[in-house]
């Protein structure tokens, strides 16, 4: 069993008991066995990542709430600059990567952006971890990404014209085209995924193991690699959805 941070620790007092019930009432319905708490005794059902994913969702909250009561037109500050270069940075990419009407999806995409950005670099304050090192939270933030690209190829051209769309301009040809499309679609919750959870599970053990033996220069050069990491990693993550929507919706076959 993985140690427990204290955040955890808190969480699971004040919600431990909480979530047992509820995963034992939803263990009730068929095909939802596996979420019934092995242990009934002391309420431990929150992990680690999902623990670091609430406080990063805690932290860009009091951010942002931060953000709007300081909001400035004649003296903006230098967080305010931030956000607004990395608006800008977003709306860039949109533009150029989805072209016409890509602006609508700028929220989703900064939103990605700003979330996994933070994920990946949280881990490098003391008595935290970084929640994007487990395959749960890259997972879920795959799925997300998925449903939501989906959704828009089905908004766009339909449930039969998102299916033609994949078969491709060519009957004959879409015989074969269809299923690969299919699974290639499918395929894409695996590599954006394991990418991110990779990179960043093999940043985090690299820093460990370096850190521990030589624990006075080469834990800044790590962290200094980390922090550059993690920005490009969470711009990547922004990046593949982005390809994904611009494919989903556009008219051309």
């Amino acid at each position: 069993m993985e140690h427990e941070l204290w955040f955890t620790a808190l969480l699971n007092k004040l919600f431990g008991g909480a979530v047992n019930a509820l995963l034992a009432q939803l263990a009730g319905i068929h095909g939802l066995e596996w979420l019934r708490p092995t242990d009934p005794g002391p309420a431990h059902p929150i992990p680690n990542y999902l623990a670091m994913e609430i406080l990063v969702i805690l932290v860009i909250l009091v951010a942002a709430l931060i953000l709007r009561s300081r909001l400035s037109v004649e003296n903006p500050g230098k967080f305010q600059h931030l956000m607004e270069v990395m608006v800008e940075f977003v709306q860039s990419t949109a533009d150029e990567i989805i072209g016409h009407d890509g602006r609508r999806y700028v929220p989703l995409l900064g939103t990605l952006f700003l979330y996994v950005a933070v994920c990946n670099m949280i881990g490098l304050i003391p008595t935290l971890q970084t929640p994007t090192a487990a395959i749960q939270a890259t997972l879920g933030l795959a799925v997300a990404a998925f449903l939501y690209y989906n959704y828009h190829g089905f908004r766009q051209h339909g449930v039969f014209g998102y299916a033609k769309h994949l078969w491709g301009p060519m009957l004959l040809i879409g015989i074969i085209m269809f299923p690969v499309e299919v699974v290639g679609n499918v395929g894409r919750l695996l590599s954006l995924s394991v990418r991110l959870y990779a990179n960043m599970m093999v940043g985090d053990l690299l820093e460990q193991v370096f850190g521990g033996l030589v624990p006075v220069v080469v834990p800044v050069f790590f962290a200094a690699l980390h922090i550059f990491v993690s920005l490009l990693q969470a711009y990547i993550f922004m990046l593949l959805p982005a390809i994904y929507l611009s494919l989903a919706v556009s008219e051309e076959h």
